[in-house]
């Protein structure tokens, strides 16, 4: 009976050692922003790109872990005045970019090649075009992302990707006694792209 449990014992482990092989791998993503702001006026979504590189951190069949670092140029196609606003309408294309410190969760749905997401993300503004009159928008945000994607045996990801940030980006706060939650400033962002994983032997 002792032969028999530990005999089981080491099959057990076996199993568990053979499913919890983590392998390190890292890779570059890139792709397509389609950015806008809440309660931003007149605005429309502005068509831009993403690009950064992550490494995968793959737990098993199931579950991987990525940090990422991506350059995300963002913003909104707003309606307004030139010249201070002492000038005719026009629509003026408002960049607010950032550098992206990320950590997506990605769920392998039955071990195969399709997988969701979500994670957090601390994006560092880098620069921006907003007018000097106007308010200077905040040095970070902190978005939430969501998405789906696919995954090819060599290498190639296919995903969508939705990016809300959650902090105002004007900085205000509901101390304000004029202030209210429609007036709130956030980045949304879709995203869609490619990246590839590159195999480390």
């Amino acid at each position: 009976m002792r032969k028999i449990t530990l005999i089981a014992f080491v099959l057990f482990l076996g199993i568990i050692n053979s499913q919890a092989q983590v392998s390190v791998s890292p890779g570059i993503r890139g792709g397509l922003n389609l950015s806008n702001f809440t309660n931003f006026g007149n605005s429309d979504p502005k068509s831009d790109f993403y690009a950064g590189g992550f490494v995968a951190i793959r737990f098993n069949k199931y579950f991987t872990l990525q940090p990422e670092l991506t350059y995300s140029r963002q913003g909104a196609e707003v309606r307004a005045y030139r010249d201070g606003g002492f000038g005719p309408m026009q629509t003026v294309k408002y960049n607010l970019n950032y550098l992206s410190l990320g950590a997506v969760a990605k769920f392998h749905i039955g071990g195969k090649g399709f997988h969701i997401l979500a994670g957090p993300s601390l994006d560092i503004k880098t620069d921006d075009n907003f007018p000097e009159y106007d308010y200077n928008p905040t040095g970070a945000d902190f978005s939430l992302v969501a998405g789906l994607g696919y995954s090819l045996p060599n290498g190639l990801t296919f995903e969508a990707r939705f990016k809300q940030g959650i902090i105002d980006i004007y900085g205000y706060n509901d101390l304000d006694s004029d202030y209210y939650y429609d007036d709130i400033i956030l980045n949304e962002v879709f995203q869609i792209g490619i990246s590839y994983t590159f195999k480390v032997r």
